[in-house]
């Protein structure tokens, strides 16, 4: 089908992606990693630029998504939502990061091909988190008093800081319980916990540490060496080798 065969030449885009960047990449390597001919890859895309950009909106697209099911999740504490949210974020992210030095360019908003799909993705994400903050009334409840878009922007802050640190996706949930916390205070959510912290995430950021100590100590080590994290649905066919 003609949405399997695009898969298919995105996929092959994104193999070619970290192998040789966007800029070395020729449609004749998308070609060669899905195993067919140079005119059959034009059936569905329109040239290599096409092909990175669609790549870029399927994976912003699918990121976001997952943000907006999280945010929707009426069910669960809000302080849960949020990291919903955050985790997207992170998660496109770091796995991004991992795979190639070449895929994290997917990510830049100053891309002339693709940026303006990575900053409406940042700004949807916003967007989020400003009614998540709102529906919890946090201009009221915050000892700070801060607005919900300035708690958006401290949690997106946030999520910036640890996409660099080698163990960010453990500290995510930690670090947004003691952010939150210093956002809001100690409000219980419904089942009288603090906006859905856990009690393990307490015992890893540390009982009665002030929030911006707590902060601090969770400031990631620079990186020592190269993660790899595996990006779900990126992985296709593999070309040869150059």
């Amino acid at each position: 089908m003609p949405g399997d065969r695009l898969d298919e030449v995105l996929d092959a885009a994104y193999v070619c992606l970290t192998r040789y960047g966007v800029r070395r990449t020729t449609m004749d390597d998308i070609a060669s990693a899905m195993g067919v001919s140079r005119s059959a890859v034009y059936q569905y895309v329109h040239g290599k630029d096409d092909a990175f950009r669609r790549l870029a909106g399927r994976l912003h697209e699918r990121a976001l998504l997952r943000a907006r099911r999280a945010a929707g999740a009426e069910d669960a504490p809000y302080a849960e939502r949020v990291r919903g949210v955050l985790a997207a974020k992170l998660d496109l992210a770091r796995g991004l990061a991992g795979d190639s030095p070449h895929t994290a360019e997917l990510l830049d908003e100053k891309a002339r091909l693709f940026g303006d799909i990575c900053h409406a993705f940042t700004g949807d994400l916003r967007g989020l988190l400003i009614a998540l903050f709102t529906a919890a009334d946090t201009g009221a409840r915050s000892p700070a008093g801060v607005e919900p878009a300035e708690a958006a922007d401290i949690c997106l802050a946030l999520v910036a800081g640890l996409e660099s640190a080698p163990d960010g996706g453990r500290l995510l949930a930690p670090a947004a319980d003691a952010l939150l916390t210093g956002l809001l205070g100690t409000p219980a959510d419904a089942a009288g916990e603090p906006w859905g912290c856990r009690p393990d995430h307490a015992a890893d950021v540390g009982a009665g540490t002030p929030v911006r100590d707590t902060v601090r100590a969770l400031r990631p080590d620079p990186i020592d060496g190269p993660r790899r994290p595996a990006v779900p649905s990126c992985r296709g066919l593999r070309g040869p080798e150059r």
